[in-house]
């Protein structure tokens, strides 16, 4: 690894990224900005400021990505339906190429060669981190502390900190025994005690949302408007895409919606048990896949279908700047178009149930066939005898040669 001159660094200001900033200073001897996002994580970022201050950082990139997230990163995702292993809503994974393509640019635009991230040598972060950094500026150095550190448990970052003056805020209640991760779309919690697949979650684990048990009594009804796949209101009230986001994860939460535990496999090789919370994005899904359901012809909605489990699990292992995931994203963001009108819904004890769908100029749905009542002609039902006989070819000449057995 050569010797950079000035280091872009991905800082919280927690401990392990505060430790981090101390040791690049020392072992490199150079510059590091720090760079901080606000991605919608709910907590006030601004404070990182006199941390980074306090270890004598003089290029300081704090920044309010939330709309940017929400609209450039998120919900193109949905209009894929994109969810990983059947439960997983992506949503630390979609996070990381916009951190990623911060990084590189705050680097190219203060003069840096170098950027550094605080993901652990074992999760998907690392890779995400990387792949996108490479994918944008295939010269750029990438420093991993955590691969090759000595700082590998929680009581010598404590100590290193506190042998170099670093300031930590401990919590009074000993702070959350999980390793989690917030944004706009979700809050994830692994570790602790969640490393034994066995062991429920303790109920004072979850921070976005109520026990379903414990939900409202009243359900919520409320409409979505789509404008070519993405929400552009809430019950008729214009909204960003992140403030569609914020909203739905706030009456989401409040009714118990959002809740998965699961054992996913990681990209490196390693399944991991991780608890999530992401309100907003399960209601967004129950409600695009219900537009869709009449605005979408039926070959274009079961490619969309085949496709999308390629397209979720290149975004989970961090390929979202890669060649294939932008084609497939032309082709889902094309069959968009059509995808406009209004889906009611109805938020109770943690389900979302659709109500009801109504496209005014798009809808493929004409009661005038689907009718079990007299369709006045608009579809013979005699055709379908012919239809069935020739699908049926194939299986009874099929079965003429399985009699020889």
């Amino acid at each position: 690894m050569s010797q950079p001159s000035k280091i872009v660094l991905a800082y919280s200001g927690g401990l392990d990224t505060s430790v981090i900033l101390k040791w690049l200073q020392d072992r490199y001897q150079c510059p590091v900005v720090t760079f901080t996002a606000d991605l919608g994580q709910g907590e006030e970022v601004e404070s990182v400021r006199p941390k980074a201050e306090a270890l004598g950082v003089e290029e300081i990139f704090i920044e309010d990505l939330r709309e940017t997230f929400v609209r450039d990163y998120v919900f193109p995702m949905f209009r894929a339906n994109a969810i990983y292993e059947g439960e997983y809503l992506l949503g630390t994974s979609i996070a990381r190429p916009l951190i990623a393509r911060r990084l590189v640019e705050i680097a190219e635009q203060t003069g840096g060669d170098a950027i550094s991230h605080g993901a652990t040598g074992k999760g998907n972060d690392q890779v995400r981190f990387e792949l996108g950094a490479y994918a944008l500026k295939p010269d750029i150095q990438v420093i991993a502390p955590w691969r090759f550190w000595d700082l590998n448990s929680r009581e010598k970052l404590i100590a290193y900190a506190e042998s170099n003056g670093i300031p930590i805020t401990r919590k009074q209640d000993g702070g959350s025994p999980y390793s989690m991760d917030a944004n706009a779309l979700h809050i994830s919690y692994e570790g602790g005690e969640l490393e034994d697949p066995w062991a429920e979650p303790e109920a004072a684990m979850w921070r976005w949302t109520r026990d379903p048990r414990e939900a409202p009594d009243t359900p919520l009804e409320l409409t979505l408007t789509f404008a070519h796949g993405d929400v552009v209101a809430i019950d008729g009230e214009a909204m960003t895409p992140y403030q569609v986001l914020a909203r739905l994860n706030a009456v989401g939460g409040e009714h118990g919606i959002g809740r998965i535990d699961i054992v996913e496999n990681r990209y490196v090789g390693i399944k991991s048990r991780g608890c999530y919370e992401t309100p907003g994005g399960t209601i967004l899904l129950k409600a695009h896949r219900a537009i869709e359901s009449i605005t979408l012809d039926r070959e274009v909605a079961h490619l969309k279908d085949e496709l999308m489990p390629r397209y979720a699990k290149l975004i989970y292992n961090g390929y979202w700047f890669a060649p294939e995931r932008k084609l497939l994203q032309k082709v889902i963001d094309d069959s968009q178009r059509p995808v406009n009108g209004e889906v009611r819904l109805r938020l109770y004890k943690g389900n979302v149930e659709v109500l009801g769908r109504r496209s005014e100029f798009d809808s493929l749905f004409d009661p005038r066939i689907a009718t079990f009542e007299d369709d006045a002609g608009a579809y013979s039902q005699a055709d379908a005898a012919g239809f069935i006989k020739l699908n049926a070819l194939r299986l009874r000449l099929g079965a003429h040669l399985t009699g020889r057995d």
